[in-house]
């Protein structure tokens, strides 16, 4: 059973409709009971780090999540999911989980294309990810021109580089994909990436750390 972490962020039922389409077992859940069982653990996320993590805090969900990585078992951010993972972001001055060492980042004003054209933020919409292939082996047999759906203000940016499995561009070039020991996140949204972003979901349902 795979344990889809509720902690009143959105997109919980797209993480599910996904697994469904994969033929894996789900459960949305904030009982701790419930997340010690799971063979595999997701933590996904839409919204703002401040309150996200009061949500968390006030559900108790804190420790909770950093015991359940803490036990080994296969653990995937998602988006909001991957940057609370770290030690703090910069949205809303927000100290964070600290199951990985770093910060969130926010995109700084007046990022422009290689044309010259500033771009919009939020960074929303398709986009590649370097390092798609032998970069983790979620990512395996993804073609490396494969894009994914992004929507977000801020990135991650670790503290250890190697920790850092894939980037992407918009502007400049952000860590998009993360991988440690029994814990791997995503800044975009394989849930919402077709083909590509269900691959990756079915790499991780298969992944043994």
């Amino acid at each position: 059973m795979i344990a889809i972490i509720d902690y009143r962020a959105g997109n919980l039922a797209s993480v599910a409709r996904a697994l469904d389409s994969l033929g894996q077992p789900w459960v949305i859940t904030a009982d701790a009971e419930v997340l010690s069982r799971a063979e595999r653990i997701i933590f996904p996320g839409v919204g703002a780090a401040g309150q996200a993590m009061a949500h968390l805090r006030n559900l108790g969900l804190d420790r909770v999540i950093q015991d359940a990585y803490a036990s080994g078992r296969p653990f995937l951010g998602l988006c909001l999911g991957t940057q609370i993972i770290l030690d703090y972001s910069e949205e809303d001055d927000t100290p964070c989980l600290g199951i990985m060492p770093g910060n969130t980042r926010r995109f700084p004003r007046g990022l422009q294309d290689r044309d010259g054209h500033l771009l919009k933020i939020p960074h929303m919409g398709w986009n590649r990810v370097t390092g798609v292939g032998g970069s983790h082996p979620i990512m395996a047999g993804i073609e490396p021109a494969s894009e994914f759906y992004f929507v977000h203000s801020f990135y991650p940016d670790p503290a250890e580089p190697d920790t850092v499995r894939g980037r992407t561009d918009y502007g400049i070039t952000f860590p998009s994909l993360l991988g440690r020991g029994n814990v791997v996140a995503v800044q975009f949204h394989p849930e919402k990436s077709g083909r590509p972003g269900l691959r990756l979901l079915e790499n991780f349902c298969r992944w043994r750390p």
